[in-house]
């Protein structure tokens, strides 16, 4: 006979990749130590690549990765008054070949989405949260162009 709103007693909605913030800080710092690694695959890849258009492509997205980094080195001094310190301790892996390199690309920028996704849900609503998910829109478009030059190169 009355209706009545479904949802007043119903628990927060919690998704699966929800952060904290100080988890968003750690995440944030992590993707700007791993830089150093990120550049010498970068830089390898381009060295690999078999024509002047496909160099362009993955110099393209070398360069909107130093963009990224720069933002998350921004973010991270804004909201903690701090610079980012050490490096990652990853070891670098060599390429063996170009197709390897692009497999290996189009995976890092599908884990970066990932990660990046976690990085914004922990932070205000704002300029910052906005930034993570220009960025992630760009990981995205990284790994369409990835997808596009491994299926170039798989003959």
């Amino acid at each position: 006979m009355y209706w009545r709103y479904p949802y007043a007693y119903r628990p927060a909605f919690q998704p699966v990749w929800n952060t904290d913030y100080q988890k968003s800080l750690q995440l944030i710092a992590s993707a700007v130590q791993d830089e150093r690694n990120d550049e010498l695959f970068y830089e390898e890849l381009i060295k690999l690549a078999p024509t002047a258009e496909q160099k362009a492509m993955i110099t393209s997205i070398r360069d909107d990765e130093r963009s990224h980094n720069a933002m998350y080195r921004s973010m991270y001094r804004d909201l903690t008054g701090h610079e980012v310190q050490g490096i990652s301790d990853e070891k670098y892996q060599h390429i063996r070949t170009y197709k390897e390199g692009l497999q290996r690309a189009l995976q890092g920028e599908l884990g970066a989405v990932e990660k990046y996704r976690n990085i914004q849900f922990g932070l205000p609503y704002g300029i910052y949260k906005d930034t993570v998910g220009g960025i992630i829109l760009d990981e995205l478009k990284h790994a369409s162009k990835y997808n596009y030059l491994f299926t170039l190169n798989s003959h």
